[in-house]
Formats: C-alpha cells, sequence, structure tokens
C-alpha cells in the first residue's frame, strides 16, 4: 500500500519530519511556537513499537512501514540478554512473540535474561502475526539504531523493566554512543530516552543530562514538580489523564528549563485521538498511526 521512495516526500507533506520534542531535542523556533501556543497546533504522532497494528512489534519490518507511512517517530523497548547484548523486545518472556517456546521448550518462562543474544538471534520472531512475517527477527539495539537511521527517522527509546537489569541505563547510552546517536545532532533532534523506572530516567539524566527524558506513569499533580526536576516529559496513560491534568504538566518546566511535554498512549482510534487531542496533548503514541492522524490532522 506504501511505496518506501515516497516516504520522505509523504512524511515532508505532513509535516511529520518536522515536528520536533520540545527540551533539547527542539530547534528555537518550534520551543517559540510551544511556549507562545502551549503546545504544536496539533499533536506529533509516535508509532508505538513501530507501526505494530500491521506488522510485527519491535521488529526491523515494523519500523520500515512507520517509515513507508511517514511517521518520523518510532518507540521500542529495549532490554538485555544474557551476556549482556540488548534487544529490542516489549515483554521480559520471549514466550508472546517469538517461538521460543517451540524452539526451547524446557526453559519456560523463556525470560529475555536467561538466553543469550546467539539464541535470540534465531527465534522466529514474526510468524506469530502472521505468515507473511515469517522469519523476522528479534533486533538487537545496534540493528535497529542503524534502520531509524537509515530510514531518517527519530526514537522513543523506552528502557524496559530497568529493575530487572542494573546498569541497563550506562549500557544503553554506550551503545546509543558507539553507533553514532549520542552527537549532536542526534541527541537534539532524534532521541528521547524514556522509562516507567524514576530511578532509571534519574540516571539517564546523570549520566547525560543533555539528553531528552521521559518518565512514563501519572504522577500526582502534587508530585509533578519533583519530577520536573530530572525529566523533560510526563507520558502517561489515556485512560488517566484530563484536560486539567494536561495543563498541570504544562505549566511546568522541566530539567532543561523548558515547558513540559506530555505525550500519551496507547491510543489506536480516532475518538480516542480526538479526546486526547482536545485534551491538549504534544504527543499521542499509537499502534495505529495512521488512525491517529486522520483524527487530529
Amino acid at each position: 500500500m506504501y511505496a518506501r521512495p515516497a516516504a520522505a516526500t509523504a512524511a515532508a507533506a505532513l509535516g511529520v519530519s518536522a515536528l520536533l520534542l520540545p527540551g533539547p531535542a527542539a530547534e528555537a523556533t518550534t520551543q517559540t511556537a510551544a511556549q507562545t501556543a502551549g503546545r504544536h497546533c496539533e499533536p506529533l504522532v509516535i508509532a508505538h513499537r513501530g507501526a505494530s497494528a500491521y506488522a510485527p512489534e519491535n521488529t526491523i519490518a515494523a519500523i520500515d512501514l512507520a517509515a513507508d507511512m511517514g511517521f518520523a517517530w518510532v518507540e521500542n523497548d529495549v532490554q538485555r540478554t544474557k551476556d549482556g547484548e540488548l534487544v529490542v523486545v516489549h515483554d521480559d518472556s520471549l514466550a508472546r512473540t517469538t517461538d521460543a517456546e517451540q524452539r526451547f521448550p524446557s526453559r519456560a518462562p523463556w525470560k529475555i535474561k536467561d538466553f543469550t543474544a546467539a539464541e535470540i538471534a534465531t527465534l522466529d520472531a514474526g510468524s506469530w502475526f502472521g505468515a507473511k512475517w515469517a522469519g523476522a527477527r528479534v533486533p538487537t539495539l545496534r540493528q535497529y539504531l542503524n534502520r531509524v537511521d537509515e530510514n531518517g527517522q527519530k526514537l522513543l527509546l523506552e528502557i524496559k523493566k530497568p529493575e530487572l537489569y542494573p546498569g541497563i541505563e550506562k549500557d544503553t547510552l554506550r551503545v546509543l554512543r558507539e553507533e553514532g546517536w549520542l552527537d549532536r545532532l542526534h541527541v537534539k533532534h532524534k532521541l528521547v530516552i524514556q522509562s516507567f523506572g524514576a530511578d532509571s530516567v534519574k540516571a539517564v539524566h546523570q549520566q547525560r543530562p543533555d539528553i531528552t527524558t521521559g518518565f512514563l506513569g501519572t504522577p500526582a499533580v502534587a508530585d509533578l514538580p519533583s519530577y520536573a526536576a530530572f525529566t523533560d516529559q510526563i507520558n502517561p496513560s489515556h485512560t488517566s489523564i484530563s484536560a486539567e491534568y494536561v495543563a498541570a504538566v504544562h505549566r511546568l518546566k522541566g530539567a532543561h528549563g523548558e515547558r513540559l511535554w506530555i505525550s500519551t498512549w496507547t491510543v489506536n482510534d480516532a475518538a480516542g485521538a480526538a479526546r486526547v487531542n482536545g485534551f491538549g496533548v504534544d504527543g499521542i503514541i499509537s499502534n495505529n498511526p495512521d488512525v491517529v492522524r486522520d483524527a487530529v490532522d
């Protein structure tokens, strides 16, 4: 349905690639617009685990499809293998999105931390989604970063379940640096790191204070100032917010002295998109980014 050569044209026509996240990831003109208007004229739409309603989540195919559809920003999940490799998977078990149960029947519950990167590389991460996707692999973070760059995309990177992987923040930053993602261009325009773990977000901010960070969750309004000390974004579930909550977030400045940004997840239908758009959110994270884009454009 979407031709790869048309991706850049579609993105330019829609203005997707021009929308930059606030904080150190934003250019001065974008900051001025956000500060003056309180938000962008329409929310940024971020492809959740790639275009995951249409291709197996967190695979190269999913981010390629998001690029074909004209989406500049993709979201992913990063975890660590037994031998220290970072891989892109959402669940801490391989059971749901790979054939690990069939391939390694004696190794329940098939936790990522109990498998080597070489073992995970042999798994089929596409057949569960449909025969068309058979043979898709679990990408390493290095492979994923390289493809995002090749596609001209930008990354909302989630450090998943950091309590299972002590030191994963340092590991993530090391891989990002080695793959060229901590240069000025990427840090200012192409990268946000988020987590449900406040300590994990703090660790990233302490180790690389220039990186835009996000906290996944809905802190109480009274607690928002303490989060603003170490993060640039508050990214809550769409079921947990209201216009009043969004306004409370926007009243504060984040770790880089700019208005806190709020991206909500996971909105997959037009009605939900219209609802959170009415609240004034800055970004919408979706498995169906095309549906959301049509609803808010």
